[in-house]
Parts: C-alpha cells; sequence; structure tokens
C-alpha cells in the first residue's frame, strides 16, 4: 500500500511565525554588533528555545541596502533579521514548529530596539 504525503502529518498547524517590520528604531543598537548578539541571546531565552551554536551576524549590502544581517539557528527552525542602517528599519523573522508568545518576542526586540512603529504578523504555518 503506497503510504500518501498526509499520513505522516500531524493533525494541526507545522509550526509559528512571527513576521516584524519596524522603523524608526535606534540607530545606535540597531548599527552594534555587540548589541545585536546580546539581543538574540535574550530572544532565544525569552521565548524557551534552544540556540544551535551561536547567532551568525554579518555586515551585508550597500547603499540603501547595508546593514547588519542575524542569523540564529534554533533547534525548532531559527530567528533572522536585517538591520537597514540608511532607513533605521529592523525586518524580523522567527519561525519554530514549537509554540512560543510572540508577546515575549516582542518584549525582547522592544527593550533593544526601542521602534518608532512596528507592525507584527503571527502566522500558523501549514502546508
Amino acid at each position: 500500500m503506497r503510504q500518501t504525503r498526509k499520513a505522516g502529518r500531524k493533525a494541526g498547524c507545522w509550526g509559528y511565525h512571527l513576521i516584524v517590520d519596524a522603523r524608526d528604531c535606534d540607530p545606535v543598537a540597531l548599527r552594534s554588533k555587540e548589541t545585536i548578539r546580546k539581543f538574540s541571546n535574550e530572544l532565544v531565552k525569552a521565548i524557551d528555545m534552544v540556540a544551535y551554536g551561536p547567532p551568525k551576524i554579518v555586515m551585508f549590502g550597500t547603499g540603501n541596502k547595508k546593514g547588519y544581517t542575524l542569523v540564529q539557528l534554533i533547534e525548532t527552525s531559527c530567528i533572522s533579521a536585517h538591520f537597514v542602517e540608511e532607513t533605521n528599519d529592523i525586518y524580523l523573522d522567527v519561525f519554530s514548529c514549537k509554540t512560543f508568545k510572540a508577546s515575549d518576542a516582542m518584549a525582547v526586540f522592544n527593550k533593544y530596539f526601542s521602534p518608532g512603529r512596528a507592525t507584527k504578523r503571527f502566522l500558523t504555518r501549514k502546508a
């Protein structure tokens, strides 16, 4: 008997995805590799995840695309963010197949980067 793709799936969702688009963030904080590292470490703890190695924080881009990019693998998926120096904007994604509270993630984000305005979406992911 042939097994279908759905047969191996659990009922419900696969994961949870927090997407944050933030503007007018603290310009000093988003230009600091050390602040971004501290943010990443505290965020992992606040949402009760387990980091898989240290965060990768690299300066990318030129012109209006220049800024640090953060990638933190977690045992249940990953955290990524791009920090745009020209506009002081931050784009954050937290994805995990383990549940977490968006409010806990936002509290850490707000503590470190003090956005003037942030739009967040919290999605339940299921293929």
